[in-house]
């Protein structure tokens, strides 16, 4: 278990996103922890872009949460941290035009994100990817699993929805 400072009143969570191509097969995985308990979801999309996914990722771990909490949130996106905690009040004040007049990226799930991270208390921060940090390495993983099924390199279960509890680590 990662070494957390998770209670029974903050949720610690860990988002990332994989993609095979920019666009292509994409996933997204999140690795919760709260108080004792600890959750993983991962996600799929056939067509789509690692932004999108990395969006995506930190959007079903906050819509996920059944009640308005304090979290502490690692994404290592920094096109998320800082579109969340820096661009996104003047996107909304220009009407979601950025800074060189043109129409946001991925403004759907930008609007969305807003939404869901207004529910809660999120402590953004960044953590660097692909360097041993043992939660973005649960959550990296969900994403690649998520985006190696969507490009048909796992075979998921027939009736299995996209948002999908992943099963439990083995203990050692």
């Amino acid at each position: 278990m990662p070494k957390t400072d998770a209670n029974e009143d903050t949720a610690v969570i860990y988002t990332d996103g994989a993609c095979s191509g920019n666009p292509g097969p994409g996933g997204w995985g999140v690795y919760y922890q709260w108080g004792e308990h600890e959750k993983e979801l991962y996600g799929s999309e056939k067509a789509t872009t690692n932004n999108r996914m990395e969006l995506m990722a930190a959007i079903q771990a906050l819509e996920t949460l059944k009640r308005p909490m304090d979290v502490v949130l690692y994404t290592d996106s920094s096109y998320v941290r800082n579109g969340i905690t820096s661009w996104m009040n003047g996107w909304k004040r220009n009407g979601w035009i950025n800074s060189k007049k043109e129409p946001v990226k991925n403004a759907d799930l930008w609007r969305r994100l807003d939404e869901a991270a207004a529910r809660h208390t999120v402590d953004w921060r960044w953590v660097k990817g692909h360097a041993g940090d043992p939660g973005n390495e649960r959550a990296d993983r969900l994403a690649c699993k998520g985006r190696d099924e969507a490009a048909g390199r796992l075979f998921p279960m027939a009736a299995r929805p996209t948002l999908r509890p992943a099963p439990a680590p083995e203990s050692r």
